[in-house]
């Protein structure tokens, strides 16, 4: 129940950031949107997700650091895990969920790391944890947004100036476009690659070194030339109607743009995350059943289909608070920003993570769309809902850290006995 209520949590915060752009540019319904990322989401976890889980996640507490504690023997050792992991999970989905009751896109990432970190410190002492990890993924609280809005800056200048702000954008369109369909595919393929696929793509030929690179090149050079007989055939002889009815038309065309690329991202959070999700509830079933610490576990694939339905459940019934503030609430998005903004975000996290620097998809995203923001000048934000985005942010890793560390306590005073004979049974 403790991993089906995480599950709940992110697919109501963290899987409603992928599907935001696309609603709130109004290319597709909520409705249509829930069910576009729910079924994208659940692909990712059940079919590509990841088989196999860090202990504990990012390795930000030592497993050998609660063997190592005065007094205590491997056997409680596990017991204590099992009573640390259970207590992060709790934080971590309490701290979610209550974001999104305020509409706060938070990182489930940082929920998580803040919460082990915070049972860790209680349990093993601040020597436990691996505070130069933490401060790596702490930058990227400043790495993401800001790497994001300025990418996102860049792409939206160039669609304003190139097609939005010509004399005839219908005819700019038909040459540009294309250019964008040719870049957007072969970020969305390779993204898909080696972000969504990474847990099964040494078992696919197809793609094994370069290929994949060439497959995304060649895919998205296609999808280039279909879209320049597909626009010129929708846009043409409109360049001569009114200009506001032109730039109607042009806007039409990035419609299929930010929804494919909206489910690209709900794609590979599905492959990547959910296990992270719920990989602390399968080390407490692998601790459980072993009675020892192991730095990895498997993940069964009845967890990541827990993991997944529970997501598309916390989505469909929760998720459109987080979707209306990050798609409507931040800045006014059309089709053509959204393109933009999902281009920019995609393009961050795929060469961040190819980098192995510390990324948020969520940070990534919401600073992608402040920056198609301010690309309108400081009037184009909503700065109150921003500053209470960013207090959202700094906010996750000590409160998940606080409450994992209260939820600890209580557990232990209350469950270490009975565990430690439910182990050695």
């Amino acid at each position: 129940m403790l991993g089906l209520y995480m599950a709940w949590n992110v697919g109501a915060n963290d899987v409603a950031n992928s599907m935001a752009d696309a609603v709130g540019s109004r290319s597709i319904s909520i409705r249509n949107a829930i069910i576009a990322a729910g079924i994208c989401e659940f692909a990712g976890a059940v079919l590509v997700g990841a088989h196999v889980t860090n202990t504990v996640r990012q390795g930000i507490v030592d497993p050998a650091a609660l063997v190592s504690i005065p007094g205590i023997s491997t056997q409680d050792a596990a017991v204590i895990l099992v009573i640390g992991m259970s207590a992060a999970l709790l934080a971590a989905a309490f701290w979610l969920h209550l974001s999104t009751y305020l509409g706060m896109p938070v990182s489930t990432t940082h929920s998580i790391v803040g919460a082990i970190a915070g049972f860790g410190v209680v349990a093993a002492g601040w020597e436990a944890v691996n505070w130069m990890k933490m401060g790596l993924i702490v930058s990227s609280w400043v790495i993401s947004p800001l790497a994001g809005g300025i990418l996102s800056y860049v792409i939206f200048r160039y669609i304003s100036t190139a097609i939005l702000g010509q004399e005839k954008p219908a005819r700019a369109a038909i040459s540009h476009i294309p250019y964008i369909v040719f870049f957007l595919t072969a970020v969305v393929l390779l993204a898909t690659i080696y972000k969504g696929l990474q847990n099964v793509i040494g078992r696919i030929d197809l793609l094994s070194g370069s290929r994949g690179i060439w497959i995304s090149l060649a895919s998205a050079a296609l999808a280039a030339v279909v879209s320049r007989f597909l626009i010129g055939a929708s846009l043409h002889g409109k360049e001569n109607d009114p200009l506001g009815k032109q730039l109607e038309a042009v806007e039409r065309m990035f419609v299929p743009l930010v929804v494919v690329s909206s489910c690209s991202v709900a794609f590979a959070h599905g492959a990547n995350d959910v296990a992270n999700a719920v990989g602390p509830m399968a080390a407490i079933v692998n601790v459980l059943h072993t009675g020892s610490i192991n730095m990895k576990v498997p993940v069964p694939f009845w967890v990541l289909a827990l993991g997944g339905a529970g997501i598309v459940l916390g989505l469909s019934t929760y998720g459109y608070r987080v979707m209306v503030t990050v798609g409507m609430k931040i800045t006014e998005i059309t089709p053509s920003r959204g393109v933009a903004a999902d281009l920019a975000a995609t393009t961050t996290v795929l060469v961040c993570s190819r980098l192995s620097l510390p990324v948020s998809t969520t940070h990534t995203l919401v600073g992608a769309i402040l920056g198609i923001g301010l690309a309108r000048g400081l009037g184009g934000i909503d700065r109150r809902v921003v500053i209470s985005i960013f207090g959202s942010w700094f906010f996750t890793v000590p409160a998940a850290a606080i409450m994992s560390s209260i939820f600890y306590l209580i557990g232990n005073a209350l469950f270490f006995d009975t565990l430690n004979h439910l182990i050695a049974s």
